[in-house]
């Protein structure tokens, strides 16, 4: 067995690991900017700049990172499909 045999499930996980930073990330910045009611502006950011006319719930977020995916899954199938067939 080679060195590099070893290397590479490490970097697997941690590849992993940044990825999962990153969802965490995204999805504290959405709750912050569409959920919470900030105390300064008594509405969320995001209704304050306009972007929105309603204050979100965890259920808005949830349905946004599943449309997220789901056009996602739906880009690789495509993708996928054109360069077998």
């Amino acid at each position: 067995m080679h060195p590099g045999a070893i290397a590479l499930p490490s970097a697997k996980r941690i590849l992993k690991k940044v990825e999962n930073h990153a969802h965490s990330v995204a999805i504290h910045s959405m709750h912050y900017n569409f959920a919470r009611i900030h105390l300064s502006l008594w509405v969320t950011s995001a209704i304050a700049a306009g972007v929105t006319t309603k204050l979100w719930d965890l259920v808005d977020l949830a349905r946004v990172i599943e449309e997220c995916e789901t056009e996602k899954a739906t880009a690789r199938a495509a993708l996928s499909e054109r360069l077998v067939g």
